[in-house]
């Protein structure tokens, strides 16, 4: 029974050191602050008068440099000179309107890729005798889907500011059959540069 209140002294007597060990760092802690903050506190703060510029009395020897706002000097050499004589101005058609005119063409290349573009393949296949392989047919989708945003953007763009009016032009059909025409020219070339030895048919 000795035993057991002589450990727990121990154990106490070791807490209480331990407490005042911390408690001595705290005020070592405390006392360098507050040095810290009486140092702050005697240093002078800075005050600034009201500053006046006197722009009168600044003289300006030389003005040199290039300020371009909204364009870079390699666009300045393709601009031509025109001028406006009495004529009425199309405006383009808003961000939202061509973007609105954009998802439609692309759904409309998207439905023609999933229905139209497998059957034209495989005709392709059968006219420059090249063996029916899905993996072509799937190269061939998945980079005309690269390059759609791209060439719809080109066709809009190229329009005449008169054919931008609406969102629902007729013109849209043009570029659509437009885009269409592409892809079947660019099946052809593809495989008519197929080397040989990837057509897997004797000609």
């Amino acid at each position: 029974m000795y035993q057991d209140y002589s450990q727990y002294l121990q154990w106490l007597q070791m807490c209480i050191q331990a407490q005042e060990q911390r408690i001595q760092t705290l005020e070592t802690t405390l006392k360098k602050m507050q040095e810290v903050i009486k140092q702050l506190n005697e240093k002078q703060s800075i005050h600034v008068d009201k500053i006046e510029y006197k722009f009168d009395q600044l003289k300006v020897e030389t003005l040199e440099g290039t300020l371009n706002i909204g364009l870079n000097p390699s666009e300045l050499s393709g601009i031509e000179d025109f001028a406006v004589q009495n004529q009425s101005l199309t405006t383009p058609i808003s961000p939202k309107d061509q973007m609105q005119r954009s998802m439609k063409i692309e759904e409309a290349i998207y439905r023609y890729l999933e229905t139209d573009l497998p059957l034209m393949v495989e005709a392709v296949q059968r006219e420059l005798a090249v063996q029916p392989n899905d993996e072509y047919l799937s190269f061939i989708k998945q980079d005309i889907i690269k390059q759609l945003p791209g060439r719809i953007e080109q066709h809009l763009n190229s329009q005449s500011s008169s054919s931008r009016s609406s969102i629902n032009d007729p013109s849209d059909d043009i570029i659509i059959e437009a885009i269409k025409k592409e892809i079947q020219n660019g099946v052809n070339v593809f495989f008519s540069n197929l080397p040989e030895n990837l057509k897997g048919m004797n000609t």
